[in-house]
């Protein structure tokens, strides 16, 4: 393997014309350069610079190398710059994934002020579950993802993920406005035990949410319909084919047939992360990332009223 540090001594004798000159460009002594070239041609098993009266001259096989120092060293550079550029958010990429509320709420902000800071760093998002995520993460096509998991639920995240916490999400119960209890300030689970229910599909950890929630207060919920779309399932509510329970950060927007009501203790929590995985490599664009969606997720974190109920933060 030759010495890339003894091609560039090579290169600037070639150029200088001399050893001392070289040794003068460089600040070594000119018995470091004579030593560097001789190591060198020993390296490569020919003679590569030759004596003469009118100073130094490169053999045909010096030049050759000579040639390829330039492209090595023009390379070498180039990496150089890449990196600084990488260091100082001047370029590179990073890839998040998020989950549907969130990816309609929290991470547009931050990756918006992102954009803004870093203009440079290309930005990719796409939309994913904490299972999934965690996967695409072990996998490396992620830097990062925001998950969720929920308080008292088994399972959760892997152990694999290092996770920053970002906020934690209370669900509330959604009813019809003519509902009988959308006049009632409080409500408790137990007191939907006969109600139809509106319900996520498997893919979604929210219909874990739900079925634990009612299983916690001795009834299994009768589950008239499944849906993902927030949209869709407010307009199902509002027209009085089910209640749901549905997390405070997707109701930022709420149809004005619908009413929101606390659940107290009986309301489940989900623990909102930034998440990556163990070990990785973390590069400035994903330590930048971090902090905004730290710094962002401030604006969604629940407030507490006079009376001591927690009311999410409208957006």
């Amino acid at each position: 393997m030759l010495d890339v540090r003894r091609m560039k001594v090579l290169r600037e004798v070639a150029a200088r014309g001399s050893f001392s000159a070289a040794a003068e460009a460089l600040s070594f002594t000119q018995s470091a350069i004579s030593q560097q070239v001789a190591a060198l041609e020993r390296e490569t098993g020919t003679k590569l610079v030759e004596r003469g009266p009118r100073g130094i001259r490169l053999t045909q096989a010096g030049e050759v190398l000579v040639k390829h120092a330039d492209a090595v060293l023009a390379r070498l550079s180039c990496a150089e710059e890449e990196l600084q550029a990488l260091a100082g958010l001047r370029g590179g990429r990073l890839s998040l994934s998020t989950f549907q509320s969130a990816g309609a709420t929290l991470v547009p902000r931050a990756i918006a002020a992102f954009h803004q800071r870093y203009p440079d760093v290309e930005l990719a998002l796409t939309q994913a579950e904490p299972d999934d995520a965690t996967a695409m993460l072990r996998g490396g096509e992620l830097d990062l993802a925001i998950v969720y998991d929920f308080e008292g639920i088994p399972g959760g995240l892997d152990e694999s993920l290092d996770k920053v916490h970002l906020i934690d999400d209370r669900y509330d119960l959604l009813v019809a406005r003519d509902h009988p209890l959308a006049d009632r300030a409080r409500i408790r689970m137990a007191d939907l035990a006969d109600e139809r229910w509106i319900n996520s599909t498997e893919g979604c950890g929210c219909r874990q949410a739900v079925l634990h929630a009612c299983l916690q207060v001795g009834f299994e919920p009768n589950v008239a319909f499944e849906n993902d779309e927030i949209l869709a399932v407010q307009a199902l509510v509002a027209n009085g084919m089910g209640v749901t329970l549905m997390p405070q950060l997707a109701l930022t927007s709420v149809h004005p047939g619908v009413a929101v009501r606390p659940l107290g203790r009986d309301a489940p929590i989900r623990h909102i992360y930034a998440a990556r995985q163990r070990d990785a490599y973390r590069s400035p664009a994903t330590t930048a990332m971090l902090q905004l969606l730290v710094d962002m997720a401030e604006e969604f974190r629940p407030q507490v009223t006079p009376a001591g109920d927690e009311a999410a933060v409208a957006a």
